[in-house]
């Protein structure tokens, strides 16, 4: 798929667009990743100009971009490939005025897509009466897309209608994250692993995504959403396919994609009356994060809620590779530390030679820290020094690939830098295709559809803990402990 000559920002005044977006394709500028003469242009509904969208731009800049990668020269340069168009997503004729300021697309156009779920009906048809979906366009979804699987196949067959699949980038900016990407190397560059890397080598699988903040100004979006469908439906299964994926024949979008949905569509559903025994609900009260004393999340939405901040699961992968492995999945807010973080438990030695002299064996551990630290350390048992007169002394030592370190020379990207290039040059390989987003949703509703008719309510937990005892219990029932 070709390169395109111009980048349409929907959103452009949003605050992703000032965090992520802009300091992303200013770094991508700055290393002349970006093809020669690629116009960006915001739109939104603030009322700027070319000049004011510039100056907009140039505050963000300012306070997001890393001191280090700022550069006058290169920054101004970056500028001039800005321009802005106001635009009413609910006015017909706005669209108009915007493929005006487009002007030429034969060079070829992308999309990125991120607005309110209920104006996304409105900008799809917006795009497809102003002729901006024709000829070589392509077109990035931001989430939220849909809030279950019924609302997700809507929106997908609006876009179907308008782009096909191979135009259509889902975007989970994890996927965009080096290390995540480094499972794939990890896992299939290797041959130490790949023996072991089944239910015959591995005890259980643990994923969590912590988080320190609450709402964040996220309030209104949040209290709809909750932690099952804001961080499990894409980030976590999708690392969750990552870990558990078949080797694909090739590093391709088609191979690998297909490769995944395989193991989503194998999650074993987690019926109703199963609801209570494999998965935690959880609510953040008042308590201290980080030595500072927090609000709880009632106090911070100002209202009762029964949404959940905290969930936890006990999942399975119904083939042959994983047969009986349980997955634990935890992600919450206002937890004890930020993390995310993939840790594999194999399963001990089948004899320990040591136990008669004293020397007690752990299982080995694979640790695959996504942030904020990046590295792969694997956990090994070595012999502690000294002449064993009383017994043999073993201990847990890690062996520690710190990508940090490893890479040091080497500028760690945000992961919207290496998505949107991609969705600039047409490479669909770290995007989700919609057969992943419909088997994400399916196990997703048929877990809300149990905590439904179990009238589930979320436990209550101190900010700055782990989340509910429930959720240590969910693992300790099966003799495993949570990796903290």
């Amino acid at each position: 798929m070709p390169k395109v000559s111009k980048l349409l920002l929907f959103g452009a005044t949003g605050d992703l667009a000032q965090r992520m977006l802009l300091p992303s394709l200013y770094g991508l500028h700055a290393d002349k990743l970006l093809p020669e003469g690629l116009e960006i242009v915001g739109t939104a509904r603030s009322a700027y100009d070319d000049a004011g969208y510039r100056a907009f731009a140039q505050k963000a800049l300012d306070e997001f971009l890393p001191k280090d990668r700022a550069d006058c020269e290169a920054c101004n340069a970056f500028l001039d490939r800005l321009c802005y168009q106001p635009l009413d997503a609910s006015k017909t004729k706005d669209f108009t005025a915007l493929k005006d300021k487009l002007g030429d697309l034969s060079g070829g156009l992308a999309i990125f897509l991120s607005t309110a779920p209920s104006l996304f009906a409105a900008t799809i048809k917006g795009i497809e009466a102003a002729g901006l979906s024709g000829g070589r366009a392509r077109i990035g979804l931001e989430k939220p897309l849909g809030v279950d699987l019924k609302s997700s196949r809507e929106i997908n067959d609006i876009v179907a209608r308008v782009f096909p699949e191979g135009c259509t980038f889902r975007i989970d900016h994890y996927l965009g994250k080096e290390t995540v990407q480094n499972i794939l190397a990890l896992r299939f560059g290797n041959s130490l692993f790949e023996p072991v890397w089944n239910a015959q080598g591995i005890d259980n699988i643990q994923i969590t995504i912590s988080e320190t903040v609450g709402l964040e100004g996220r309030a209104g979006f949040y209290d709809d959403t909750g932690a099952l469908r804001d961080m499990v439906q894409n980030h976590m299964l999708q690392l969750l396919a990552l870990i558990a994926m078949e080797p694909p024949a090739r590093f391709d979008a088609t191979a690998i994609r297909d490769e995944k949905v395989k193991v989503l569509r194998s999650l074993r559903p987690i019926a109703p009356d199963e609801t209570q025994q494999l998965t935690v609900t959880g609510q953040y009260g008042h308590g201290a994060v980080k030595g500072a004393i927090v609000r709880g999340y009632g106090e911070e939405l100002d209202k009762p809620s029964n949404t959940e901040t905290f969930v936890a699961i006990k999942a399975h992968v119904d083939n042959w590779r994983w047969r009986g492995v349980p997955f634990y999945l935890r992600t919450g807010k206002r937890l004890a530390e930020r993390r995310s973080e993939i840790v594999i438990q194999f399963k001990p030695v089948p004899h320990s030679i040591f136990a008669e002299r004293g020397g007690q064996l752990h299982p080995n551990t694979l640790v695959i820290r996504l942030q904020p630290e990046e590295y792969v350390r694997l956990l090994v048992m070595a012999k502690q020094p000294g002449l064993d007169r009383d017994g043999i002394r073993l201990r847990e030592v890690p062996l520690n690939l710190s990508l940090e370190t490893e890479f040091a020379a080497t500028r760690r990207r945000i992961a919207y830098e290496r998505l949107l290039l991609d969705l600039i040059e047409g490479d669909p390989t770290l995007f989700v295709r919609r057969d992943e987003v419909e088997a994400q949703w399916e196990w997703i509703d048929g877990i809300r559809a149990g905590w439904k008719a179990n009238d589930t309510k979320p436990k209550p937990y101190s900010s700055g803990s782990w989340g509910p005892s429930s959720a240590v219990a969910l693992t300790e029932r099966d003799g495993v402990t949570w990796h903290e």
